[in-house]
């Protein structure tokens, strides 16, 4: 029972043989298979249910999900509660009408996780009820907040039939149950069955939430039970390990391939400071990435806070587990991103929360609704703006050429948030009517107190985010141009551009010369940089006319892997791609263009003021196996993370894998059934990975250090 890692050591082994025995069978699909023969609760059989408004059928179908759910104890398991409805895996709330969803549900969002632990269920109820004391709400706030008291009473029924199955067989797990999740934890055992009960229960509701700063969450419990003997480092680290084990309870034995099967969203964060300033990092830190560095489990992907204080201990781990690949772990440029968020108005205290939205946007977790607009610049430049879709644009100058995508690129910008604004505002700027979605409203600050759903401006911050993509090879492109037609003069303008309709075709020559012979942005020149930071930077500015409404719409940088699916509807690049070439992901160089090693990508990447991306910019790395050997591999591994944080990047993946053995895993994919990889924002088993996204995430360049 080995847990696959591409380094040339072997996964250390300090969990016992009864945890690793849970692990193996969870990762291998053996829980995941249960939940997809579960399938959803029928509500055909409800008398008048389909002549209900909606928010009374929507606390209709949690009632019932909490009564007829299957419930599922595992032996040995330290913590109980399950999601174990399959229909949830497909972003639904799993209750059916005539066999199809009655509600969507919701994604893209890390829940205030830490009130559970802090007042308990039964104090978020007492708030919620002095919510309906608020002599100035009207009749439709009063049923939201009546809405969020029945997803509490759901969750209690949901709660009691556990209790039930438990009886008297585990006491121990049975006298923490009877006090948690409703009443605020009071140890470690406690804090952590209090966390994974409810985000079971807000998932088998068909969410798929982040659950934001673990480490903040339980350190200071696992601190004071270490303190008076109740429990030891071992015994908290099984426990953690538990916890990690059952979040890969939707892990199916034969997932259909696709863009991989471990993007349900439940990120964590870890380490950076706390809200007076001062380092998160604890035990529970340490432990964490002990589990993880073990058993491999990716379907919580990890980004660490760093900052030029983060203890030496602390990134020596990071590299450590990072060397076994999987792209478990990733980094956050924690000083950066703090002056971004106060840029953009959010108050230091309130900055120092971020977490991320379930993928690696930044968001305020527990008081924030969050969505992005994926935008592809390099179709706004080779099609809105060169028009090789139809009759070529000229352009005499790359000043005229460059205005010209300026202006394509803000009508982009600008169409995808007026279309927001229409479907989020009505004529008056009031938030429209959403699907009901009261489990996730319950534990977002301000749904209550407003009398607002998450979906209709209730929690504190509604965040709309317009993410560039393809950015990259827009900057390739544009130099490009002005390399081959205005400085070196080997063709013309209207010459190229019948070059690219033809999709190079009669012009390998010169393909290859746009190809081999420039050298593009990820390779630390500042002349080939020049364009990309220049198309980031100025994308950053193109949201400002919206400032000042209801919704914020910060800038990031992302693809999330949809440059697969942008490649058809762009055009051949004057840098030498053809028309369906896969490019560039995320702000990462095209790949085979960064030729230079790691340490200049990350430079290139860090010439934009990132500052100015306040959801994020995202940077793939994929590192050679050879770069992370022995000891000196670790220390190049922490001087790579804390130049990124000198530099000024913003967030970076970092991934260890050598391409042969993802080869392999094509060719024979039961051997691999664990092999983990870093995707796009999420992780995913390489096998889940339909071709083209393995050949993808086999393309991008390995770098040496």
């Amino acid at each position: 029972m080995e847990f696959y890692t591409c380094f040339d050591r072997k996964r250390p082994v300090r969990l016992d043989d009864a945890t690793r025995a849970f692990a193996w069978e969870s990762l291998h699909g053996k829980y995941g298979q249960e939940a997809v023969r579960n399938g959803a609760i029928a509500m055909d059989g409800e008398e008048g249910f389909a002549a209900l408004p909606p928010l009374a059928q929507y606390d209709l179908c949690i009632r019932r999900i909490a009564e007829r759910a299957p419930l599922r104890l595992v032996p040995g398991e330290h913590i109980c509660g399950a999601a174990t409805l399959g229909a949830a895996m497909t972003h639904h709330v799993p209750a059916t009408l005539g066999g199809e969803p009655v509600f969507y549900s919701v994604s893209h969002v890390t829940l205030g996780f830490d009130h559970v632990l802090t007042l308990g269920m039964d104090g978020i109820a007492q708030e919620v009820r002095s919510c309906l004391n608020n002599p100035d709400f009207t009749p439709e706030q009063r049923a939201l907040d009546e809405s969020l008291l029945s997803a509490i009473e759901s969750m209690r029924i949901w709660h009691g039939r556990y209790l039930e199955a438990i009886g008297e067989t585990q006491p121990e797990m049975r006298a923490r149950l009877k006090r948690v999740p409703f009443a605020p934890a009071q140890d470690f055992r406690q804090a952590l069955q209090s966390l994974w009960f409810t985000f079971a229960f807000v998932r088998l509701c068909g969410n798929w939430p982040g659950i934001g700063r673990i480490d903040q969450m339980l350190g200071k419990y696992l601190e004071a039970d270490l303190k008076r003997g109740a429990i030891t480092l071992e015994e908290a680290r099984e426990w953690l390990a538990h916890f990690f084990i059952k979040g890969c309870e939707w892990i199916e034995k034969d997932t259909p391939v696709g863009s991989g099967d471990a993007q349900h969203y439940q990120n964590l964060v870890l380490a950076g400071v706390d809200e007076e300033g001062k380092e998160v990092a604890n035990e529970v830190t340490y432990l964490i990435l002990d589990v993880v560095e073990e058993l491999g489990i990716s379907d919580f992907p990890i980004t660490v806070r760093v900052n030029p204080r983060t203890p030496e201990r602390l990134l020596t781990r990071v590299a450590q587990v990072m060397r076994h690949g999987g792209g478990v772990l990733a980094v956050y440029n924690e000083d950066l991103i703090l002056d971004s968020l106060a840029q953009h108005g959010y108050p230091l205290k309130e900055a120092r929360r971020f977490a991320n939205d379930g993928c690696w946007e930044v968001q305020i977790p527990g008081r924030t609704n969050f969505i992005y607009l994926p935008l592809d610049a390099l179709r706004a430049l080779l099609i809105d703006t060169l028009h090789l879709d139809g009759e070529p644009a000229h352009f005499d100058s790359m000043a005229q050429l460059y205005a010209a995508y300026d202006a394509a690129m803000r009508r982009v910008v600008e169409d995808a948030c007026d279309r927001t604004l229409r479907d989020r505002l009505d004529g008056d700027g009031n938030f429209r009517k959403k699907q009901p979605c009261s489990v996730v409203s319950l534990l977002e600050e301000g749904c209550a107190q407003r009398g607002r759903s998450y979906h209709e401006g209730g929690p504190i911050y509604t965040v709309v985010s317009p993410h560039i993509g393809g950015a990259p090879d827009v900057g390739n492109s544009l130099y490009a141009i002005d390399r081959l037609v205005f400085q070196e003069k080997r063709v013309g303008f209207d010459e190229l551009m019948r070059v690219l309709q033809r999709n190079w075709e009669g012009a390998e020559a010169l393909r290859q010369y746009a190809l081999n012979r420039i050298t593009y942005y990820g390779n630390d020149c500042d002349e080939a940089d020049a364009y990309t930071v220049r198309v980031l930077n100025d994308f950053a500015g193109m949201t400002k006319k919206y400032d000042g409404g209801p919704i914020r719409f910060p800038t990031g940088v992302s693809t999330f892997g949809r440059q697969i699916e942008w490649a058809p509807f762009r055009a051949a690049t004057p840098s030498g791609r053809r028309k369906g070439d896969v490019l560039s992901g995320n702000a990462s160089p095209t790949p085979g263009t960064d030729a230079q090693g790691a340490t200049a990508v990350i430079r290139s990447f860090c010439k934009a003021d990132l500052k100015r991306q306040v959801t994020g910019a995202a940077l793939d790395v994929k590192l050679h196996l050879s770069a992370v050997r022995g000891e000196e591999g670790v220390a190049a591994l922490i001087a790579l993370i804390r130049g990124f944080v000198a530099l000024g990047g913003y967030f970076m993946q970092l991934d260890v894998m050598d391409a042969e053995a993802l080869r392999a895993a094509q060719r024979d994919p039961e051997t691999y059934k664990t092999l983990s990889v870093r995707v796009s924002g999420w992780n995913a088993r390489f096998v889940t990975l339909d071709k083209q996204w393995q050949d993808m995430v086999i393309a991008r360049t390995a770098q040496e250090i």
